[in-house]
């Protein structure tokens, strides 16, 4: 699992990136995705992020990436994203 955060000042350039990272994962915070780990999907992610985007970043604006293995043994969830692995059926 890769955990992905961004911090972009200029809202057109968020927006873009966020569109495009969107395609990889699903957002579990505002600024924060969760994509499924596959050592193409990230060099597909870090290529695009210096071809189309690393240009564009100014001195304000920061994107984190952690490459978490393992992910049963190190991720702890509280609160709504506890329930995401799991089937919820509301009826």
């Amino acid at each position: 699992m890769i955990i992905l955060s961004y911090d972009i000042t200029d809202n057109k350039l968020r927006s873009r990136f966020s569109k495009y990272i969107s395609k990889f994962g699903h957002r579990i915070q505002y600024s924060v995705f969760e994509i499924d780990n596959s050592e193409r999907v990230l060099e597909n992610i870090l290529m695009k992020i210096d071809e189309k985007f690393g240009e564009d970043f100014d001195e304000r604006d920061s994107v984190l990436i952690f490459n978490v293995k393992n992910e049963k043994k190190n991720v702890i969830k509280y609160g709504f994203v506890r329930h995401e692995d799991e089937n919820v059926i509301i009826i």
